[in-house]
C-alpha cells in the first residue's frame, strides 16, 4: 500500500534514510520549489522535545551557513516548526547532498597512497583554513565526517556542532558534555580544556596517520584508556607500522600529534605547506625523526609509560600474596627521590632546549606583510623586495575587486623562512550568471526558468495588457542578457487577461469604436431608429457591458440613433 510522502515547510519531500546518528537521522530530500536533490538532517524525535538539544540543532545550522566553500558541505536551510498533527516536534537541515564515499569507508579497505593520503588531508586542512577564519572550530573531525565525491573532491561535514549525544563506543563523557570522538580528539579535550583551531589540526593529524596504516595511532578496550593514551603516550612514526612511507611524512604526523598545542602547527595552512614539502620530495633521516620524538614527548616515551603501567598493574593487582609483614620503606624512598631527581633533569633539558630555539632568532626569517586589497603586481613585487614568492590561487568574491588580493597564507605578521612560497588568493570578481529571457513565457514556465538559473523568484504583479493573455509575463526586475549574482530575487509583471472599459455612454460611435479597438476589444454597433428629443444622432446611447474590467478579446456592443429623413 502506497503512502504520501512526508512534506516539511510545504517545500521540501522526505525520502529513504541515508545516513543515521546518535544526535539525527539524514534522508534523502527534494526541493519541490527549486526542483533539486537535497540532504535533510532531521533531529531525533526524543531529543527534539528537549529546549537544549533544539537550541544545539539550531545553532549547528547558523554555523554551518555562514560557510560557502568548496571543500565544506552546504547548508541551504534550516527549519525548527512545532508539533504536527501526530504531535511530532522535527527541526531540520537541508544541505547539498553529496554523491561519493565516506572516508572511513575507504580507509577501510586497507592504507591509502602517499598521493591519496596527503591530496585527501590537504582538503579537509584547506576547509579548516577556511572555518577557523570564520569562527567556527570543529571539534569532531573524522573519518566518517569526511566525504570523497565521485570526481575525488574532499567535502568536510557537520561544522559547528555542539556534540549533545554519543556513540557509547566511540565517545568520552564529561559530565553532561561531550567532547568529541575519543580515536580522533585532542589531549586538551580528553582533559576537558578550552579548545582552539589547533584542536582540529590534531584530530588531522590522527585521520591521516589512519589513512597511512589503516589504524588509528592510539587504541584501547575503552574510551577512556584511549583517552589516557592521547594524553602521555607517545604514537609509533607511521613508517615502523608501513615501511613504505617516507620519514618526511613521520615528521609532519608527529609534528600534528604533539601532546602541546603550542608544539603544533600554529594554523591549518603551515599544515598544509608541509605536507606539500613532502609531496615535492623533502626527506628526512630516522635519527632526525628520533630527535623530534624526543622533543615533542620527552626522552625514552615507551620505557617511561612501560614503566608507569607496570607500576598501576602492580599497585591495583589482588592476586598477590604478601611474604613479609611491610614494604621495605628505605627502598621505597630511595626509588622516589631517584624518580624525582630524572623528573627534574628532564624537566631543566626541555627548558633549555626551547631557551636556546628562543634565543637565537634565524637570520634569513621575514614578516610576512599586509597584501590584503593590493592588486596582484603589487603584492608580488612586496613579496619579491623581502625574498618571498607569490603561489597565486583565482577565488570568487563580492567584496574585493578582479585581480585584487582577498587573503594570505600565512597571514600578515607571520614569520616566515626567505624564499618560501606565500599562498595568495586573488579576486576574480564575483560569481555572475546571465540572466535568462522569460518575457512572453507563462507564470509557470518563468518560474522553472528562474529556479534552474540559480535565481529567487520575488514579487509577482498582475496588470492590464490587452494583447497578453492571463500569466503571460510581462516583464521582470531584470533585462535579460545582463549579468546578475546567483540568488538574485527576480520581480514580475504579468497579466491578469483583462482590460478596463471606459463608459462610452454620449461618445460619439466612430470615437467610442476608435477607443475600444485600442484595447482590442470588438465593437458590434446597432442602431435603434430615429432620434427622439434630446439625442443626438450616431452617438453612443448604451453598452452591452458595464464599465470596468472585462476579459480581453471580448466584444462590446453599441447602440446608436440616426436622424430621421
Amino acid at each position: 500500500m502506497s503512502t504520501e510522502p512526508r512534506i516539511l515547510a510545504d517545500r521540501y519531500r522526505v525520502d529513504e534514510m541515508i545516513g543515521q546518528g546518535g544526535m539525527a537521522t539524514v534522508h534523502r530530500g527534494y526541493d519541490l520549489t527549486l526542483g533539486r536533490e537535497v540532504a535533510i538532517k532531521i533531529l531525533d524525535p526524543e531529543l527534539a522535545r528537549d529546549t537544549v538539544f533544539r537550541t544545539r540543532f539550531r545553532l549547528e545550522a547558523q554555523a554551518a551557513s555562514r560557510m560557502s566553500h568548496p571543500s565544506i558541505v552546504r547548508v541551504f536551510d534550516a527549519g525548527d516548526p512545532g508539533a504536527d498533527g501526530q504531535g511530532r516536534i522535527e527541526p531540520y537541515i537541508v544541505m547539498e547532498l553529496v554523491h561519493g564515499r565516506l572516508l572511513k569507508d575507504i580507509i577501510a579497505d586497507g592504507p591509502l597512497s602517499v598521493e591519496d593520503a596527503i591530496r585527501y588531508t590537504d582538503g579537509i586542512l584547506e576547509a579548516l583554513d577556511y572555518s577557523h577564519r570564520a569562527g567556527v572550530v570543529h571539534r569532531d573531525i573524522k573519518p566518517g565526517n569526511v566525504m570523497i565525491t565521485d570526481a575525488g573532491q574532499v567535502k568536510v561535514m557537520d561544522f559547528g556542532i555542539a556534540r549533545a549525544v554519543s556513540d557509547s563506543s566511540s565517545t568520552v563523557a564529561e559530565t553532561t558534555q561531550i567532547i568529541g570522538t575519543a580515536a580522533y580528539f585532542s589531549p586538551e579535550q580528553a582533559k576537558g580544556e578550552s579548545v582552539d583551531s589547533r584542536t582540529d589540526l590534531y584530530s588531522t593529524g590522527v585521520v591521516l596517520y589512519e589513512m597511512l596504516t589503516s589504524r588509528q595511532p592510539f587504541r584501547g578496550d575503552s574510551p577512556v584508556a584511549v583517552a589516557y593514551q592521547h594524553v602521555s603516550e607517545t604514537p609509533i612514526p607511521p613508517s615502523e607500522l608501513n615501511e613504505d612511507l617516507p620519514h618526511a611524512l613521520d615528521a609532519v604526523v608527529l609534528r600534528a600529534l604533539a601532546k602541546d598545542p603550542y608544539q603544533r602547527f600554529p594554523d591549518a595552512g603551515t599544515f598544509r605547506m608541509a605536507l606539500h614539502g613532502v609531496a615535492s620530495g623533502e626527506t628526512a633521516t630516522k635519527k632526525q625523526i628520533g630527535a623530534l620524538t624526543s622533543e615533542l614527548y620527552g626522552p625514552n616515551p615507551r620505557q617511561a609509560q612501560e614503566t608507569a603501567r607496570s607500576l598501576r598493574q602492580l599497585s591495583t593487582d589482588t592476586t598477590m600474596t604478601r611474604t613479609q609483614s611491610g614494604p621495605p620503606v628505605a627502598w621505597i624512598w630511595a626509588g622516589v627521590a631517584l624518580l624525582a631527581v630524572l623528573l627534574i633533569s628532564v624537566l631543566f633539558w626541555v627548558v633549555s632546549l626551547s631557551l636556546r630555539s628562543t634565543e637565537v632568532p634565524s637570520a634569513t626569517s621575514v614578516t610576512v606583510p599586509n597584501l590584503v586589497d593590493l592588486t596582484l603586481d603589487q603584492a608580488k613585487g612586496e613579496l619579491k623586495e623581502i625574498g618571498l614568492k607569490a603561489d597565486v590561487r583565482d577565488e570568487s568574491s563580492a567584496d574585493f575587486a578582479e585581480d585584487h588580493v582577498i587573503r594570505s597564507q600565512p597571514g600578515t605578521g607571520a614569520k616566515v623562512s626567505k624564499g618560501e612560497s606565500i599562498i595568495v588568493y586573488v579576486s576574480t570578481g564575483a560569481d555572475t550568471i546571465e540572466m535568462p529571457v522569460i518575457e512572453g513565457l507563462s507564470q509557470d514556465a518563468a518560474k522553472k526558468v528562474i529556479a534552474d538559473a540559480d535565481l529567487v523568484l520575488g514579487t509577482v504583479e498582475q496588470t492590464n495588457d490587452p494583447r497578453a493573455a492571463a500569466g503571460t509575463v510581462l516583464r521582470s526586475s531584470q533585462e535579460a542578457g545582463t549579468q546578475v549574482a546567483p540568488g538574485t530575487t527576480i520581480n514580475l509583471v504579468i497579466a491578469n487577461g483583462r482590460v478596463t472599459v471606459k463608459d462610452m455612454t454620449g461618445f460619439t460611435l466612430e470615437a467610442a469604436t476608435s477607443e475600444l479597438e485600442e484595447l482590442a476589444l470588438t465593437v458590434a454597433p446597432t442602431e435603434i431608429g430615429t432620434c427622439g428629443d434630446g439625442q443626438a444622432p450616431n452617438t453612443v446611447l448604451s453598452m452591452t457591458v458595464s464599465p470596468g474590467e472585462v476579459p480581453i478579446l471580448s466584444t462590446v456592443g453599441l447602440s446608436y440613433c440616426v436622424t430621421g429623413e
